[in-house]
């Protein structure tokens, strides 16, 4: 019934899933199936077992039959199948096995007999990433599998030549049934479409796809967000453009790593920090200082150690695939990077010593090698019993807080010279202290944000200590069982305000996680790995959606009660105008691509019942808001008019803006009357010019007025006879070096060419009705002459 509803028709066991699918092209009623026995535990990844094998229906699933041992399959065990058939050949099964004797298998004969045809290691290395093979729907001798290349074979799977596609990893294809050559194919980059069968595709750029584990900022102007990207480089991206979007082209690599922490230097932003396990040059637990300026890159690893594939007991330290890094905010020549051990540079990452014994469990059955029964993998991402995440206190010099992946807390006092295991009772065993937080408030105030879901547990787990972790307090009510968290942060405006985390989401707390609800509005559901607030903004970094930013997150600072109407102040807002040829290039009711001479850039605009043009981001960020941006909070949904005047310091009214609608031709910008919070942005323009009646060109903006100087305002809502005034500032780009005086004589300057400006059109217009009226009064003229001429 189109997914209405659903029955389970195959079924192993608790320790096995269904992981390939295919229904025969030629028959819907044959169906084949791969089963998958694999336990992902934080220290293992166990790849098969018995409970894996290929299984087949011939009655459209409602029954099956295990085939796994039919003749030419491989004997013992098996871990990954992914299985396909081929279209142009009723009765052709690929088989693509892990197994001790690993390869391609094909039948001719619907499953029932198998040969090995091709056993080239490439197309099955780290089987439980990849192990997908996909048929060509009119060639029965054409067949592509999906590894960290994308191979294809022209002779029935005998032999594979390489695709190159634009990213490695490579793990899904659609092949169009009727032009094999045109193909779509998803890889750890992204989807890219071929039109000739893989010799050329389209770009990777232009998805908004970002895999992040942490984030950091810098201190420049805009700020810079800085992560690493699974399977991609480390990237550097600006929270702000000043076009309307924030094209790919303004952010950059900032070193190579995919998997770590990055750190950047609070006095020079081109010097970062990056944690690089998984892709830097040198391998092992790879630490990069990267250099913006020159485009070096440093290896500074604490101790450099080449992985070849043993388990986490013979590494001479062990590193997490996202161990910390960390710059002391005492002293930013000060470096601190954490494995088991707790490790400090104060000399850039060229030298280092050990501050702390080992703080993990260092349970024996956790560190060996990662994989089996068939297959080890032993990338690093399952070194465990490590330090996971690292703060020393903003509020004094040496005190260090350290949370480990098998759930053990310790804090030091005295610079590491001495610890003290402060893990909370209520925290399950090897449970993972995914993010420490200290309050920005108070100094004995620390928070914990937890996870155990590759033990089988979704739970959420945050705690709360006031007394440096003597005792901890659970404070995770309002978040529902099953959406796990991984990170908490408190506001360093409003103590108390608090921000968690989950797999699904962002949660907020107003009273210090005693309650928590959801946030809402545009943000995804999506896992958030870290958060942070960074001057007046609340940014994210997210595990599939890239980086997200709340702009201005003041008003929550003054929520109070929810029963009356609420203005909040905005924060200070910084003048970037908008690029004036944009004017010319807006369209509404379709797509934009250019935002500015040069900005290349997609973006859907549309209007909505408010009259403000909505953009939709198709390929790039979405930029800062432009304007001022004000919230205000109306307890239930209003029919009354609901007013918001913009007003100078002196109190005089710049603009006005309504919630109703003033006649049919009315184009004005309206407010929202909705009940809840709402959401208003200023452009910063005074009124422009009256326009000349008549003289609208459809590829013009009307007439802007300027936009405002810098300085003090106000903000007046109106709703009934409630009347509610916040001041807010517009301050100048610290970038620029015109003085506020400068910027006041342009805004006059502006103001009195507008002014011109309207007075020349009302002469227009003026001289418009005029001779409307002298044609008019022609025309009774020469029709009152006709008519006396008739009665002659």
């Amino acid at each position: 019934d189109g997914g209405e509803t659903w029955q389970k028709v195959l079924y192993k066991s608790d320790k096995a899933g269904a992981i390939d699918i295919i229904i025969d092209e030629s028959n819907p009623r044959i169906i084949y199936a791969s089963i998958y026995q694999v336990l992902r535990t934080f220290w293992n990844l166990s790849s098969g077992g018995p409970d894996s094998g290929i299984w087949k229906s011939t009655d459209g699933g409602d029954s099956w039959t295990d085939i796994s041992h039919n003749p030419g399959l491989p004997e013992g065990i098996m871990g990954k199948i992914g299985v396909a058939t081929a279209p142009a050949k009723p009765g052709r099964v690929w088989a693509l096995v892990e197994a001790d004797k690993m390869g391609l298998y094909r039948s001719d004969d619907w499953g029932a007999t198998w040969k090995l045809t091709s056993d080239n290691a490439e197309l099955s290395r780290r089987p439980w990433y990849y192990m997908h093979i996909h048929a060509d729907p009119q060639d029965p001798e054409t067949v592509y599998i999906n590894n960290l290349r994308l191979w294809k074979s022209t002779d029935g799977g005998n032999n594979f030549a390489e695709i190159t596609t634009p990213h490695g990893d490579n793990h899904d294809l659609w092949i169009n049934p009727d032009n094999p050559k045109v193909m779509i194919q998803g890889n750890d980059g992204g989807a890219n479409v071929t039109l000739n069968g893989g010799a050329s595709w389209s770009t990777i750029y232009n998805q908004l796809t970002g895999q992040f584990y942490r984030l950091a900022t810098d201190n420049q102007f805009p700020y810079r967000v800085y992560g690493t990207q699974q399977d991609n480089s480390s990237i550097s991206t600006p929270s702000r453009v000043g076009i309307g979007a924030i094209p790919w082209y303004e952010s950059y690599a900032a070193g190579t790593g995919e998997s770590g922490h990055m750190a950047v230097h609070p006095d020079n932003s081109d010097l970062v920090y990056v944690g690089a396990i998984g892709s830097s040059a040198g391998g092992g637990n790879a630490l990069q200082k990267y250099d913006h300026k020159s485009k070096q890159r440093q290896l500074i690893t604490v101790w450099p150690q080449v992985n070849r594939g043993q388990g986490a007991k013979d590494w001479k330290y062990r590193f997490q695939w996202t161990y910390p890094i960390r710059i002391s905010p005492h002293d930013p020549s000060v470096l601190y990077v954490a494995g088991n051990h707790l490790f400090r540079s104060r000399d850039e990452g060229q030298s280092w010593e050990i501050i702390s014994p080992d703080l993990s469990r260092a349970d024996e059955e956790t560190l060996g090698p990662s994989g089996g029964p068939i297959t080890l993998d032993t990338t690093g991402a399952e070194n465990y019993a490590t330090i996971f995440t690292f703060e020393e206190s903003p509020h004094e010099p040496g005190v260090f807080w350290a949370g480990t992946d098998d759930g053990l807390v310790h804090i030091s006092r005295d610079g590491g010279a001495n610890w003290t295991n402060v893990t909370p009772k209520d925290l399950p065993f090897r449970t993972m202290v995914h993010t420490l937080e200290i309050s920005p408030h108070d100094p004995g105030t620390c928070y914990l944000a937890c996870t155990r879901y590759k033990l089988d547990d979704y739970q959420p787990y945050l705690f709360k200590t006031n007394d440096y972790g003597q005792s901890w307090t659970v404070i995770t009510n309002g978040i529902p069982a099953g959406d796990f968290t991984r990170v908490l942060r408190e506001d360093p405006a409003r103590q108390g305000l608090l921000y968690a985390g989950t797999e699904t989401g962002i949660y907020i707390s107003f009273d210090d996680g005693a309650n928590w609800q959801r946030m809402g509005g545009n943000f995804p559901v999506v896992p958030v790995y870290d958060m942070q607030r960074k001057e007046d903004d609340l940014v994210v970094a997210t595990h599939g959606r890239a980086f997200w930013i709340l702009d201005d997150v003041t008003f929550l600072h003054q929520v109070e009660d929810a029963s009356k109407a609420q203005l909040f102040a905005p924060a200070p807002h910084v003048r970037i105008p908008a690029p004036a040829f944009r004017s010319f290039l807006m369209r509404e009711g379709g797509k934009l691509y250019s935002l500015s001479l040069g900005a290349a850039a997609t973006v859907e605009v549309k209007r909505n019942d408010q009259n403000v043009l909505e953009w939709t981001h198709i390929d790039c960020g979405a930029d800062a808001p432009e304007g001022v941006v004000l919230h205000y909070y109306l307890p239930a949904d209003s029919s009354d008019e609901i007013k918001l005047t913009i007003l100078d310091e002196a109190g005089q009214e710049i603009k006005q803006f309504s919630s109703q609608k003033k006649g049919e031709n009315d184009k004005s910008i309206r407010l929202s009357a909705h009940a809840g919070l709402n959401r208003f942005e200023w452009d910063m323009r005074y009124p422009g010019a009256k326009p000349i009646e008549g003289m609208e060109i459809s590829n013009l903006a009307p007439p802007m007025g300027p936009v405002a100087r810098t300085g003090r305002y106000q903000a007046r809502l109106t709703a009934g006879s409630t009347e509610l005034t916040v001041p807010f500032e517009i301050r100048k780009d610290p970038r620029i070096p015109a003085s506020d005086e400068d910027l006041a004589a342009q805004f006059d300057l502006l103001l009195a060419i507008r002014d011109k400006q309207t007075a020349v059109h009302e002469t227009i217009n003026g001289i418009k009705k005029l001779k409307a009226q002298i044609e008019d009064w022609s025309a009774r003229a020469a029709e009152g002459s006709a008519v006396a001429a008739s009665c002659a």
